[in-house]
């Protein structure tokens, strides 16, 4: 077992991102390690900007959203000390991410993001991944930046009906 707690926590949030084939978001990281009571809010923050700083994770932020996914040297680093991880901590991961990896996949694979563009105007991007694949990749321009946020919140709770009908109408 780790001796020292915050190594502990580092190489659970390895382990988390080695599993999966998809970026995680950092309240599905968190939610996972502060439900499970491994640790507080405080230091789960110091535990993620420190494999930032080593460059173990890469973080990519769409709107409010921060995904997270291994890098090649988070990966070596995994597979020097992951064994230090308790079996029942890897129980406890591999439980979570096999109960919820539907859930975790789609939303990781849905994402939403708008900016202003130099006509003053709002551009929307909204894309659908299925294995690192656009499925769909939809931008809309609007006049107000209340309309950009509606339609990404929108495309996170609609995206599989937009999908369908998009599918359905041009096929």
């Amino acid at each position: 077992m780790v001796q020292d707690p915050l190594t502990l926590y580092k190489l659970i949030v390895l382990y988390m991102l080695d599993k999966v084939k998809f970026k995680l978001t950092y309240s599905q990281i968190s939610g996972f390690i502060l439900e499970k009571e491994y640790t507080n809010f405080m230091t789960l923050q110091q535990v993620f900007s420190d494999l930032q700083d080593a460059e173990l994770i890469k973080a990519d932020t769409l709107m409010n959203r921060t995904y997270f996914s291994i890098t090649s040297e988070g990966q070596n680093t995994l597979s020097y000390f992951g064994n230090r991880i308790g079996d029942a901590i890897i129980h406890d991961i591999d439980t979570f991410l096999a109960e919820k990896h539907l859930e975790l996949k789609n939303e990781a694979s849905i994402t939403a993001n708008y900016y202003k563009t130099t006509s003053g105007e709002y551009e929307t991007e909204l894309i659908a991944k299925e294995r690192e694949i656009d499925l769909v990749n939809i931008k809309l321009s609007v006049p107000t930046e209340d309309m950009a946020e509606t339609i990404c919140d929108s495309w996170y709770n609609k995206n599989e009906a937009i999908y369908k009908y998009l599918m359905e109408t041009l096929f």
